[in-house]
C-alpha cells in the first residue's frame, strides 16, 4: 500500500505562525498527541517546503569549508559504516587536528555509492538548530538532527529500528521507504535492533505497512521500534532525520530508584555488615525490601529529572563579542531577554539552567521570576545590577526593544 490510512477529515493547512510540529504533520499538537504520538507511523505528503532548513549547498558547505571533525560525519555503504580514518586527515598547517573531514576522500566515497550522514546538525547548521529548538519545545522531549545524503540507487542501512522516534523530511531527490510494524514495541535505549536481528530480518520479508516514495516536501513520522529501510531512486537524495529522544516511565523509575538508593546510603543501619555466617538471606532481603520501598515512597525524582533534561542539550548560541557589548553598554533602557534553550528553573532561591546555577537574595526573586516568561524586559525594570550579573552569567542576552 502507498501510505498509512489517514482520517477522512483533513486538518486545515499549516499557516505562518504555526509551530514546528504542525509544519511537519499538518496536525495540531492536540491532534498529533491523540492520534499519532508514540502509537503509529504517519506519512504526510506535501507537508511543505523545507529548503529553508537544509539543501545541497549546505552539504557542500559543511563538508568542504567548516572544518568538521568526526563524529559530525559518518560514511555508510551496504549496511555498514566505514572507519573514520578512511575519510579524515590532518588539518594542515597551524592546526594539530588529525581527524578533520578530508573533502577529497568524502567525495570519492560518495562517488563509490556511500551515504554521507551529517550528524548533530543542530550544532553545526543554524536553520536546522533553530527548527529543532522549536520542535523540542512543542514536544517536550530532546531532539537532534541528522542529514542523510545518498547517491542514486543506493541504500545506506539495512532494515532496522531506532530506539528513538524520528521525523523524516525529504529535502531533495526521492527515496523509497519501506516501513513495517515493530517486532519489539517501545524499545529502551539499551535495546537496539541488533539484539533482535533475526526477528527484524524475518519481519522485513512481510508486506510493508507503508511502501511509498518520499518526494521533496514529504514527511514521515516513525515511533521508536518501527522497522524501516530506504533506498534512493534515480537522483541524489537528501533527507533530514529529526531524532526525538523520548523520556519514558522507565527513566522516571530509574531516577526514583537512584534517589532512593542515595537516601539509603545515609542510613547507618543499611551500611551495617550482615551477620556472621549468614546462610539463608531471605529474612534480610525482606527487611531491605521494606526499607527500599519506604525510600522509594519518600523519594522525589523531580530534581534528577530536570537535571537530566538540562544535560540533554545545550542552550542557544551565545556570541561573546555581542555579549561583551551588551554588558559594556548596559543602562536602564537596555532591552534583554532570557537566553533560549536554557531549561531555566527556579528552585527556592537558586536558578538552575544549562549555563550553570545562581543563588539570589530574596529581594531579587520577583524580577528573576518575571524574566522566566521569556519576554523582553528592560534593565531598569529588572534592576541594572541584577541584569549585569545575569548577562555575565550567560543567562540573559541582548534583545530588540
Amino acid at each position: 500500500m502507498n501510505a498509512f490510512p489517514r482520517e477522512c477529515r483533513r486538518p486545515e493547512p499549516a499557516t505562518a505562525g504555526d509551530g514546528a510540529l504542525r509544519r511537519l504533520t499538518e496536525l495540531s499538537p492536540a491532534e498529533f498527541a491523540r492520534d499519532v504520538w508514540a502509537r503509529t507511523a504517519l506519512y504526510t505528503p506535501r507537508a511543505g517546503d523545507f529548503s529553508d532548513l537544509f539543501s545541497a549547498h549546505a552539504v557542500d558547505e559543511l563538508v568542504s569549508r567548516r572544518g568538521l571533525r568526526t563524529p559530525f560525519l559518518r560514511v555508510a555503504k551496504d549496511g555498514s559504516t566505514r572507519p573514520d580514518t578512511s575519510f579524515t586527515s590532518s588539518a594542515g598547517v597551524g592546526a594539530t587536528i588529525s581527524d578533520q573531514l578530508d573533502d577529497t576522500a568524502v567525495w570519492r566515497a560518495f562517488a563509490d555509492g556511500a551515504t554521507l550522514v551529517l550528524q548533530a546538525l543542530q550544532r553545526t547548521w543554524q536553520p536546522v538548530g533553530d527548527f529543532v529548538t522549536g520542535l523540542s519545545s512543542d514536544l517536550g522531549h530532546p531532539v537532534q538532527a541528522n542529514a542523510y545524503v545518498t547517491p542514486p540507487q543506493s541504500r545506506g542501512f539495512d532494515d532496522h529500528y531506532d530506539v528513538h522516534d524520528v521525523f523524516v523530511l525529504q529535502i531533495q531527490g526521492t527515496k523509497r521507504w519501506l516501513v513495517h510494524e515493530p517486532v519489539h514495541r517501545d524499545p529502551l535505549r539499551d535495546q537496539p535492533w541488533t539484539d533482535r536481528r533475526p526477528a527484524v530480518a524475518e519481519a522485513a520479508k512481510a508486506d510493508a505497512r507503508i511502501d511509498t516514495v518520499l518526494e521533496p516536501g514529504d514527511t514521515l513520522y516513525l515511533p521508536r521500534g518501527w522497522l524501516h529501510s530506504a533506498q534512493a531512486q534515480g537522483a541524489v537524495s537528501i533527507h533530514l532525520t529529526l531524532g526525538i529522544h523520548t523520556w519514558t516511565r522507565y527513566i522516571l523509575a530509574e531516577q526514583l530508584a537512584q534517589q532512593a538508593l542515595a537516601m539509603l546510603r545515609e542510613d547507618p543501619y543499611m551500611r551495617t555488615t550482615l551477620p556472621l555466617g549468614i546462610g539463608d538471606p531471605r529474612e534480610e532481603i525482606d527487611l531491605v525490601r521494606g526499607l527500599l520501598l519506604a525510600a522509594v515512597e519518600g523519594a522525589d525524582s523531580a530534581p534528577l529529572f530536570h537535571r537530566a533534561r538540562r544535560g540533554q542539550a545545550r542552550p542557544a548560541p551565545l556570541g561573546p563579542l555581542a555579549q561583551f557589548e551588551a554588558v559594556d553598554g548596559l543602562g536602564p533602557e537596555s532591552a534583554v531577554r532570557l537566553r533560549e534553550g536554557l531549561e531555566a528553573r527556579l528552585e527556592g532561591q537558586c536558578l538552575r539552567t544549562r549555563a550553570g546555577w545562581l543563588e539570589f537574595p530574596r529581594t531579587d526573586l520577583p524580577p528573576v521570576t518575571s524574566l522566566l516568561d521569556g519576554d523582553v524586559h528592560t534593565a531598569g525594570d529588572l534592576g541594572v545590577a541584577l541584569v549585569r550579573r545575569l548577562l555575565r552569567a550567560g543567562v540573559l542576552v541582548p534583545a530588540e526593544p
